[in-house]
Formats: C-alpha cells, structure tokens, sequence
C-alpha cells in the first residue's frame, strides 16, 4: 500500500491511496485490510504488476467488498484477447482473472486525476515490455519507480533475464535506476529475476523480498541480493523495530515490511516481526 499521510482538521488522516498488486494469503487480504484497518472504500490507484494469479488473487474480493477502484495501471499492450488466449492455455479463468479481463475492458478512459499530480508529490514511473515481442508474462511485467522526494523504490513485478536485459537498452530506464533507495526483488527472489546487469546501474540500499517460505531451489538469492548492496551501503538500513541494520529484508523472515518516508528522502522502516 502506498498512502499519502495527510491530517484533516477532524484528526482522521485523509490522502489518496495507491496499492501495488492485489495478492492475498488464507489469512490476508487486501479488501479486509482497505475497511477494516484503513476505514477506506476507495482505492484510487492499483497497478498490477504482472498478470499472473499470485498478483491478482486477492482482486475480485476488492470489488466483492464495495471497494471503489478508481484507475488499474498494467502493461498496455498485453490486452484482453491476448491475456485471455494465454490463460485458457493453463486451464479455466479464475474469478480474480476473469474480473482483470474485465478490467482491461472497461479501465479505458482519460485518467482525471493522475498519480504523479494526485499524490502529494509521491511520483510513479512505468516501463514495459511489449507483446507480441514477449509473450512471457514475467517478461510482460509492468516495472513501477516510485519516488517521493530524493527517495526511491523500485517494485520490477516478475522480471527474469530477458525483460531485464531489454529494459537496460533504454538510458530512461537506466537513469531511472541510479536513484532506487529499495529494490523489491523480482519474482519474488527466485533465481531467474536476479540480473546481475541491473546492479550496474542500481545500488540499492536494501533489497526486499516478498515471499512465503522456502520451497524452491530457486529461493535461494538472498546472499546474492546482500553481496551487491554490500558493495555500495555496508550499514545497510536500520530497522527500528529490531534495533538492527538489514541489507535484504524478506516477508517470509520479518513478516509485514513497512517504510515510512518523508520529502526528504529520509525513511523509517518497521517490520511485523523483531527478529
């Protein structure tokens, strides 16, 4: 979730709120956590990152709870017959993708209030590969910069080697990458969405993985992700929480990961667990 923390003379907190994929656990989802914990029935920005299940599968709930999804971001050249077409190759459409097939047809409009004049300065930059010349969903991800000030945070949706190495071939998307604070590894740590290219251009001071446990060879990237970060930031980031410096941070070891950034590029980091 991304909010833009703003105190309304009644003391409740006002602000737009953006939110970066829609995937759920058995015990969380992002519709509970939109009404009961925020209060909110609007969601005024979603960007889906990449059109696979795990990104969307908490979607059709958003719209099951009377949530108003204002504007949905995704890669535009991957549409509804193209999406459809690759889906129906694995089996029968989820609820979550048939309400994302729906969406593609009907999110067509002019957008009256864009992201990067909406969001008190919070700014969002895309970049994607094009279908029919990748037909790879991960490839097809939709790349998302966020920047609010000097900071940066960089979530690359599924990426693998291919889609990676493409996007550096383009100076905006290499410049985009000298200013990411926060990487947030691509698929989700797995080995195809390293790209050591990336960190040419990249000196995060901290990767995020979001993940559940180790269940795959592929898993096993951590070490990877903390080696380059060593390279540029040694300390790290400090996690108040815990008290201590992190150079990778992961959901499946810290739990809910949360960054608290103000205009300046200084940022607080808490997470669920202290361990």
């Amino acid at each position: 979730m991304i909010q833009h923390v703003t105190p309304t003379p009644t003391g409740d907190v006002g602000g737009r709120l953006a939110m970066i994929d829609s995937g759920d656990t058995h015990d969380w989802t992002p519709a509970d956590y939109i009404t009961r914990t925020l209060g909110r029935y609007q969601l005024d920005y979603l960007f889906i990152t990449n059109a696979d299940q795990d990104h969307m599968s908490g979607l059709q709930s958003l719209w099951d709870a009377g949530i108003n999804v204002t504007v949905m971001h995704h890669n535009p050249t991957f549409g509804p017959q193209a999406f459809e077409a690759v889906k129906r190759q694995s089996g029968p459409l989820t609820s979550d993708a048939k309400r994302y097939l729906q969406n593609l047809g009907t999110f067509t409009a002019p957008i009256q209030n864009p992201f990067n004049t909406s969001m008190g300065g919070i700014t969002a930059t895309m970049f994607y590969n094009t279908w029919p010349q990748f037909q790879k969903t991960n490839d097809l991800s939709l790349v998302v910069f966020i920047k609010f000030g000097p900071f940066g945070i960089l979530f690359p949706g599924d990426l693998e080697g291919p889609g990676w190495r493409n996007h550096l071939l383009n100076p905006s998307f290499r410049a985009m990458l000298s200013g990411v604070d926060i990487l947030v590894a691509s698929h989700h740590g797995r080995d195809n969405g390293y790209c050591e290219d990336v960190f040419a251009y990249c000196h995060p001071q901290a990767v995020v993985i979001s993940d559940k446990s180790v269940v795959h060879d592929t898993q096993g990237t951590v070490q990877m992700y903390r080696n380059q970060v060593m390279r540029h930031h040694p300390g790290g980031v400090f996690v108040r929480t815990s008290g201590r410096n992190r150079h990778v941070l992961t959901t499946r070891r810290d739990g809910w990961i949360q960054f608290e950034v103000d205009g300046h590029g200084n940022f607080q980091i808490d997470t669920e667990y202290q361990g």
